[in-house]
């Protein structure tokens, strides 16, 4: 009875052992991101134009595993935001009643509208897909907004207003396993207005 008792013991650390070695995690850690990347350090803005830890490699990773999942996503968000951007060759085709400073980019993070910072795909390639993703971005010039508008008669009542316009951009979640992409929204600076009001006498 004494020898059979520590057979057993003996395979049954034999059946540990081997399923130790071979054994593997069903899918793998992805890398921590924080929640305040470091890049918001640099800017006042709630968007990052450059990013020393963007997570390239992971992102391409990922688009390659999920290729046809995801190409379906930016289509559709390529297709509703591409004329944002396509319509004009040069900025100086663009006149303001207000001062303002206007640009086109490509942001490679950005607060959403929940307040969470997200990672956007942008200048990454996939399978010879190219994912770039543009926005409009006007601002009022740091003294301009709450002011009379210049180009406006001092017989109106005028005032320049910073306004907004809600993005979709598709991001990279590293918190999700499974599939780590989705569409959501960012609010981003799209015009610095003119409200005129009544004539003033």
């Amino acid at each position: 009875m004494s020898t059979s008792y520590h057979f057993l013991i003996f395979f049954g650390m034999g059946v540990v052992a081997v399923m130790g070695n071979n054994y593997k995690a069903p899918y793998q850690q992805p890398k921590y991101e924080p929640e305040i990347p470091a890049c918001s350090k640099n800017t006042t803005k709630n968007w990052c134009l450059e990013d020393s830890e963007y997570p390239a490699y992971e992102v391409v990773y990922e688009l390659d595993k999920h290729y046809e999942a995801v190409l379906a996503l930016y289509k559709n968000v390529v297709a509703d935001t591409a004329n944002s951007v396509d319509t004009l060759s040069k900025l100086e085709q663009e006149t303001y009643l207000c001062p303002s400073e206007t640009s086109y980019v490509q942001p490679l993070r950005a607060v959403n509208t929940k307040g969470k910072w997200r990672v956007i795909i942008n200048k990454v390639e996939s399978y010879g897909i190219k994912y770039d993703q543009h926005a409009r971005i006007e601002e009022c010039e740091d003294d301009a907004a709450g002011k009379a508008c210049p180009l406006v008669p001092t017989c109106y009542e005028s005032k320049c207003l910073q306004k907004s316009i809600y993005h979709r951009f598709l991001v990279y979640d590293p918190t999700d396993y499974y599939f780590p992409f989705a569409i959501e929204t960012f609010k981003l600076p799209a015009s610095c207005a003119c409200f005129v009001g009544a004539f003033k006498l």
